[in-house]
């Protein structure tokens, strides 16, 4: 017979982990809480701790099922089964809570590194179309396909021997994500007419969050920054002070960000970058509130206030390249400057995800579930369905990014010089990354997206 397991008779269990979790805030650098010394591993061990943890701690606690932990079946099915499921009409279903193990999540946030082959593809531009060609969109600069020349704008023909037409029809590209270092994947790509063959290794490489900083005048004679930022982790924030320093002894009057392939990651980072952009106009103002479910708010709930930055830009206008894979923290960017600036947004809508996570980790797997929601000082945000593209503009893959012919960072320069959106916002994708077929089975190469809090 298996004991009562009423959520009731769950906080008292969790008092250690209150403490724990508690005491990791308000720092710089996110890591998970490492395991509880002696603490019990069985299947049904995590599946009981994961009970008490989604009943204290998750976003969604209330509206969320209430699986029975002592029937038998694997953690992860577990964990799925106790996920917000979707019916109250004020949030979609929980699309982004998840676990992995814990030395991937060490490996990204605390090393800075990413286990892969390092190209990224267009796979939702051809929208499950075979007759749209795949294009690479993006190539880590440390990775093995950028030392075998892998570029944006090549197209895949061949992926260990199947056609791409194939990967393109099923929309499944979970080839292109590797479970350990050392895979390998056969390629054949076409750039200018020519086909070569490759063969790229899965390592775990080194990342540039931010990889190009540079300064664009317009035919108007303003001086334009951009700057692209990838990945919202901890090495980009010196990054980030060394990239401001130039653009502010350039004497810029505009500023481009690109957040078009930020999936996210720390509120911390995200809010250095917001914190550069107008100096005294957001100056200890209110960059977000993060709010907690009713039985954490008071307790855990945040207001987090934009830094002072020395070297800060004073601009009363900022260009955010977007799309579709444009998330969370990085949503937060914009969101977060909005009652202070004037925020112009160029390519597609962004995700939609408003919601974050404070990760935990046990018995060598971290847990990333929904803890929180995050507002701006006008106390705006659940934008699930995602921040609409002011200029609305299709990407050109064979434009480099940062190139000032590149269509997104074209248009920006062109608005900065008084020209209006050619295209309007209305065709701004209308669908949520997340609702699109597909997603969160293998589309495209799995990249990270989220908001983690310390």
């Amino acid at each position: 017979m298996k004991p009562p397991t009423p959520r009731g008779l769950r906080a008292g269990a969790f008092a250690l982990l209150a403490a724990l979790l508690g005491g990791c805030g308000g720092g710089e650098v996110v890591s998970p809480l490492p395991p509880v010394p002696g603490v019990a591993c069985s299947t049904l061990d995590e599946r009981l701790w994961l009970a008490e943890y989604f009943d204290a701690w998750y976003f969604w606690h209330r509206l969320a099922p209430d699986p029975d932990p002592w029937r038998d079946r694997s953690l992860a099915a577990f964990f799925d089964a106790s996920l917000y499921a979707g019916g109250d009409p004020r949030f979609p279903r929980d699309r982004w809570s998840f676990m992995e193990p814990s030395a991937d999540y060490d490996r990204f946030f605390g090393e800075g590194r990413q286990l892969g082959y390092g190209l990224f593809l267009a796979g939702i531009e051809t929208a499950g179309d075979p007759r749209r060609p795949l294009r690479v969109r993006w190539v880590e600069p440390r990775s093995d396909a950028a030392a075998q020349d892998v570029r944006r704008g090549d197209e895949v023909l061949r992926v260990d021997g199947r056609p791409a037409s194939e990967i393109v029809a099923s929309d499944d590209y979970g080839a292109f994500t590797p479970e350990r270092e050392g895979s390998t994947l056969a390629l054949v790509l076409r750039r200018d007419g020519v086909e070569r063959s490759l063969l790229v290794r899965a390592r775990a490489y080194a990342l540039e969050p931010v990889t190009r900083v540079r300064t664009i005048d317009t035919p108007a004679g303003r001086r334009m920054g951009y700057l692209h930022v990838k990945d919202m982790i901890e090495p980009a924030e010196p990054a980030l002070d060394d990239a401001f320093a130039h653009l502010r002894a350039a004497g810029v009057t505009e500023l481009a960000i690109d957040l078009r392939y930020n999936g996210g990651g720390l509120v911390t980072t995200a809010r250095r970058l917001a914190s550069y952009v107008a100096a005294e106009r957001t100056r200890e103002q209110v960059f977000a509130r993060l709010l907690y479910n009713d039985r954490r708010a008071h307790e855990e709930n945040q207001t987090l206030r934009f830094e002072r930055r020395d070297r800060a830009l004073a601009l009363s206008r900022v260009y955010v390249l977007t799309g579709p894979r444009t998330c969370s923290a990085s949503e937060l960017v914009i969101n977060g400057l909005r009652p202070f600036v004037e925020v112009v947004t160029v390519g597609d809508t962004s995700c939609g995800k408003p919601v974050g996570f404070r990760p935990v980790s046990r018995c060598d797997t971290t847990f990333s579930v929904v803890n929180f929601e995050a507002v701006n000082a006008r106390d705006e945000g659940r934008y699930f369905d995602g921040i609409g593209a002011r200029c609305a503009v299709d990407e050109d893959f064979a434009r480099a990014l940062g190139s000032a012919q590149e269509p997104l960072l074209a248009t920006a320069l062109a608005h900065a010089d008084g020209v209006a959106c050619t295209s309007p916002a209305a065709r701004a994708r209308r669908t949520p990354l997340q609702a699109l077929p597909g997603h969160g089975r293998g589309s495209e190469p799995r990249e990270r997206q989220g908001a983690w809090w310390p």
